[in-house]
């Protein structure tokens, strides 16, 4: 959306001489539009008339309007040379500058005018455009009035109010004002009923600030004026989509589609632009990619088509093809919006963080406040942000057995490659019925290193001191993990713990050491199903080693809010059996269904519900049917912190008790220590 210059003023040519009817020809070109014909025309004229006013005027204002403003400007410089007083030669130089663009000039230029014909309808409707192309809108919009009551009506300067309207409302809107741009529009739209332009515009400015039901209005309204049906149509699919429901979005934008016929070139570049991408919301891929290789046959190098195909690749997780349609478009325009957001949104996918700030800041050097790329650069700023995290809960289980937890996580992000982080935790744990009581105080330090986009570190290293009823003993901890990108939609954990079994006192007491290699494996794919496997082998100080596989196979059923549904699997095996001690048995099975809703934090509140049921084999018992509640509800209190409560409930066998359930409420806090990272300015 922005201001369309109004640079053309027409100007009654009030000059006649003895061959007026002679060029009455030349003046039906410029009044059709016919500006090389017309050029040609007086061109002809002025070899047998070289010193006649009339055709040198209308030459000049011919090669101007025919695209050479600069040779037009250097024309008007000689009559006004020839002819300094003469008001008419005056107002077509002045025109001169605005096709040169030189509005600054203009603006001088118009003012000394006015001081001379200060009722020139000509004269203020230029002042008025210059003030317009300068930006100074509300000055603007007093010349253009004043035009109008020299000629009420003027279909020319009712245009340039018009625009006039728009170009403040958007900039009103690119600082933030959004109820001084509404007003403007609204008002806008009282001297132009139901304009196309200021309703498009209107329906944007609501999009930007997430009124989706004014703006599903909006559209509603253009869409009764039939000649606008299909851009209403492409607008409702938008607001569908930002509502969170693609199915309704595809609907829509598929009408819109199948409507096109003879229409404009632009208007079914829109159409298109909007159907394919529904079809990639809604995940349709082999449609969309169908459509987008034949666009690129034909349109090749069009930013447009490559956006598009940079867009499906993003969805479908191939970022490095994305950068490179985003690379060529830049190639193309390197200041062009798609290309510069959309390039930072890959580089940021891609974990090239420094990269991304770079095409991010670069949009907003030519796309001042531009919304989406100050909420990029915003959510960028939040990922590499200082910040504390607490939580506290209370647990209990059908063995007597009750804990106390409390831990504080602080986290400094150095660099976009650097963080540092430092754990405390505290757990209190007693058994009601033998009174046996114990308390771990852990802490840890550790850092996280990028060491290349698709590997990651992290290493923290600290101790813990267990004060039991019948031992006290301090330890070392220790957890190393790498995080890598295999492939694209594929994530592998490779790690190494020391842990001690804290599960409740008597275990505490027992300074039972953990040693655990672990690998945790998730693969996604572009048809909503996934794959997430972990295993894990622990060997102890006690002599005794266990196996644990996980894996879990699940489906999305929707996006938003999240809801999958899958089948889970875990096999354990011990060694050693010492069920007096602890649950280690030589096999155990679970397997169940489950269910998982979640709503993510964009909002003020979010959520996460999941529920599973299923069975258990313990050695060769009976089977024994489970079930798993958990759940949780939260609140964005502001920007920077967040709060939310938690609890599960759960029968099935642990790895340290057996034929138990198991219960845990809690209260976290999140708190971003300041607005930006702190190594950024």
């Amino acid at each position: 959306m922005t201001l369309k210059s109004i640079l053309t003023i027409p100007f009654i040519l009030i000059v006649f001489s003895i061959n007026a009817q002679e060029m009455q020809e030349g003046f039906t070109y410029l009044e059709t539009g016919k500006f090389q014909k017309a050029e040609a025309f007086f061109e002809t004229i002025l070899k047998d008339y070289p010193k006649n006013k009339t055709a040198r005027l209308c030459y000049g204002r011919a090669v101007g309007l025919n695209g050479n403003a600069k040779k037009a400007n250097q024309l008007f410089m000689y009559l006004m040379h020839d002819y300094s007083q003469d008001t008419e030669v005056k107002l077509n130089f002045g025109e001169s500058l605005l096709w040169l663009k030189q509005f600054e000039t203009a603006k001088r230029f118009y003012k000394n005018l006015l001081k001379e014909i200060p009722n020139s309808f000509p004269a203020l409707l230029g002042y008025a455009n210059t003030l317009s192309n300068l930006k100074e809108y509300e000055d603007a919009l007093v010349y253009v009035n004043k035009a109008l009551n020299v000629s009420p009506g003027n279909a020319n300067a009712l245009t340039s109010k018009k625009y006039i309207y728009l170009g403040y409302a958007y900039q009103k809107q690119q600082a933030q004002d959004y109820s001084g741009a509404e007003a403007l529009l609204k008002e806008n739209l009282t001297f132009f009923n139901n304009d196309k332009d200021t309703l498009l515009n209107l329906a944007n400015l609501y999009l930007i600030v997430n009124e989706l039901q004014k703006a599903k209005d909006t559209y509603n309204l253009i869409a009764e004026n039939p000649t606008n049906k299909i851009t209403a149509l492409n607008g409702l699919a938008l607001v569908s989509h930002l509502n969170g429901k693609d199915k309704d979005a595809l609907k829509t934008s598929k009408q819109a589609f199948n409507s096109l016929t003879n229409t404009d070139e632009t208007l079914t570049q829109q159409t298109t632009e909007r159907y394919i991408q529904a079809l990639i919301w809604n995940k349709k891929y082999k449609k969309a990619t169908s459509l987008i290789t034949g666009l690129i046959e034909t349109k090749p190098n069009d930013n447009w088509v490559l956006a598009l195909r940079a867009t499906l690749n993003t969805y479908k997780g191939d970022f490095k093809k994305s950068l490179l349609d985003y690379n060529a478009i830049l190639k193309n325009d390197s200041t062009s919006f798609d290309g510069n957001l959309g390039k930072a949104n890959t580089k940021k996918a891609l974990g090239l963080y420094n990269d991304a700030y770079t095409s991010a800041n670069k949009t907003l050097s030519i796309f001042k406040n531009q919304k989406d790329a100050v909420n990029f650069i915003n959510i960028l700023d939040k990922q590499f942000t200082p910040f504390v995290k607490t939580k506290t809960a209370y647990s209990i289980d059908n063995g007597d057995n009750e804990a106390y937890t409390f831990l504080t996580n602080v986290t400094v992000p150095l660099s976009t490659k650097l963080k540092v982080n430092g754990v405390y935790s505290y757990r209190d744990s007693k058994n009601t019925v033998t009174n046996n009581e114990a308390k771990a105080n852990n802490m840890l330090f550790g850092l996280s290193y990028l060491l290349h986009p698709n590997i990651g570190v992290t290493a923290n290293i600290g101790v813990t001191d267990i004060n039991a009823k019948f031992n006290d003993y301090t330890q070392f901890l220790t957890d190393i993990t790498f995080n890598i990108k295999p492939l694209k939609l594929q994530t592998l954990d490779l790690g190494f713990k020391r842990e001690w079994q804290d599960f409740n006192a008597d275990l505490l007491s027992r300074e039972i050491v953990q040693n655990t290699l672990y690998t945790n494996y998730n693969v996604n794919t572009n048809f909503n199903l996934g794959w997430y496997t972990q295993y894990n082998y622990t060997w102890q100080n006690d002599n005794n080693e266990r196996h644990l596989l996980f894996t879990s196979l699940y489906y999305n059923l929707l996006d938003k809010p999240l809801l999958k549904t899958g089948l889970n699997y875990q096999y354990i095996t011990f060694k050693d059996q010492v069920p007096t001690i602890y649950f280690s048995p030589e096999r155990f099975n679970v397997i169940e269904v489950f269910v998982d809703l979640i709503k993510n934090q964009k909002g003020k509140w979010f959520y996460n519900l999941n529920a599973a049921t299923g069975f258990q084999f313990i050695e060769n018992q009976d089977k024994q049917s489970t079930y798993r509640f958990q759940g949780k509800l939260g609140y964005n209190i502001s920007n920077r912190f967040t709060a939310n409560l938690y609890g599960l409930h759960s029968n099935i066998a642990s790895t340290t008790a057996t034929g138990f359930t198991f219960t845990e409420v809690g209260f976290r806090l999140k708190w971003d220590l300041f607005r930006k990272p702190v190594f950024r300015k």
